[in-house]
């Protein structure tokens, strides 16, 4: 019975995050909406523009694609496509073009070698697949201390415990890796765009404000897989043998 008070407890761990990750969805969907009302003076549409920006900085190789739903943007490093979805392709509002340059500065991340895409995209099946062991492989090690303990008096089962919490904390990591290179793809986006002219400065500001809403929702994502990690950090201190 009180596994379900540690276990359900926890949760208030959570809080701030939920919290947190609630407001910025919010926040970029309010900010996309209001900007999406509002169209470029240059008329540019977001999937011509991508295609421009991507000639420009070399980037020809990359296919642009239309994909459905509503803020699913994207850029695949891995099949070099940028994706552009409903409420972006095709599209002249300063929202549309905003969030597609970002796309493009992911693309110009790729094809200028940058360290923190490649070493993100590396992580990607590695945190996949510890996500999936994690928890397994931490309870496999609570019952082993329970049940093993060596003749030098070391606990193989903390080792294993240490194990599983090491890859529960790679979504972390992964969290971690991810927010300087969505940054860094929003400041390629604003320099494109006032190098080509596709937007005025005031447009800019504007685009900059959804780049920005954008930005907090990993801010959101690196903040509550910490959170999680703690939690489940907790969990396991309340059931692992105290020697």
């Amino acid at each position: 019975m009180f596994f379900y008070y540690v276990y359900y407890g926890s949760l208030i761990v959570l809080i701030p995050g939920i919290i947190f990750s609630i407001w910025a969805q919010y926040r970029i969907s309010s900010t996309f909406k209001k900007y999406s009302r509002e169209e470029a003076k240059s008329r540019w549409t977001a999937n011509e523009m991508s295609m421009m920006l991507l000639e420009r900085n070399d980037c020809k190789s990359v296919a642009v694609r239309r994909i459905g739903g509503n803020l699913t943007d994207n850029y695949n490093p891995s099949t070099d496509v940028l994706s552009l979805s409903n409420s972006t392709y095709g599209q002249t509002s300063i929202s549309a073009i905003g969030v597609a340059a970002h796309e493009c500065g992911h693309a110009v991340q790729k094809h200028s070698g940058s360290i923190l895409l490649r070493l993100r995209s590396f992580l990607v099946p590695i945190t996949n697949i510890g996500s999936r062991l994690a928890v397994p492989i931490a309870i496999l090690g609570v019952i082993l201390e329970w049940l093993i303990v060596s003749e030098t008096g070391t606990n193989f089962g903390s080792y294993v415990v240490a194990i599983g919490i090491l890859l529960y904390s790679l979504s972390t990591v992964f969290a971690l890796i991810t927010l300087p290179v969505e940054i860094d793809a929003s400041r390629r986006a604003i320099t494109m765009l006032k190098n080509t002219a596709v937007l005025d400065d005031e447009e800019i500001r504007k685009a900059s404000k959804v780049l920005y809403a954008a930005a907090l929702t990993y801010v959101a994502a690196l903040l509550t897989s910490f959170l999680y990690l703690i939690r489940f950090i907790l969990i396991l201190g309340r059931y692992r043998r105290n020697d």
